[in-house]
């Protein structure tokens, strides 16, 4: 299935490689390549993973404390969140 994302996903994901490449260059690849494992897991089985608000899906990462909230569409899966997993439950749901 093919993804796509919401426009703000962009933002998500450069603020968390921004962070961890102050840490570590190699540890924002990592985080780089899981974030990408775990999408298309999603688009190879969106149903796998369970229902949050609004009908959202959610992936959690493995080895890092943040999750991916997709949408799933008739034709595709829709990325529309990168969050850590202590941010609020209500950050960034209201993306349409």
């Amino acid at each position: 299935m093919e993804v796509t994302y919401h426009p703000l996903v962009k933002r998500d994901i450069v603020e968390v490689l921004r962070y961890y490449h102050g840490v570590s260059p190699s540890l924002a690849a990592e985080f780089e390549a899981e974030l990408r494992t775990m999408i298309s897991r999603a688009a190879e089985a969106p149903l796998s993973f369970h229902l949050v608000n609004r009908n959202f899906r959610r992936i959690n990462l493995r080895r890092f404390p943040y999750h991916v909230l997709y949408d799933l569409q008739p034709d595709n899966v829709r990325v529309m969140i990168v969050r850590h997993n202590k941010r609020h439950p209500d950050h960034g749901m209201n993306r349409g």
